[in-house]
């Protein structure tokens, strides 16, 4: 059986926690932030866990992460 190939976008942008849920990168960071809240921008920070929608789309797109 041949091994199955790792969708390379999504290896780049997502990273599967030990727990199985995934996470991203905050989106709406990249410009425009003078009209964006100083809240808006604080909460933004960092990575978020994708809700259970996303994750369906992304998990088939990373064969080799782990699974739980």
């Amino acid at each position: 059986m041949p091994k199955m190939k790792t969708k390379s976008s999504a290896k780049k942008r997502f990273k599967v926690t030990g727990t199985g849920k995934i996470l991203a990168g905050q989106a709406g960071k990249r410009h425009g932030m003078i009209k964006r809240s100083t809240k808006f921008i604080r909460t933004a920070r960092g990575t978020t866990t994708l809700s259970k929608a996303d994750e369906q789309i992304i998990k088939p797109m990373m064969p080799y992460a782990r699974k739980k």
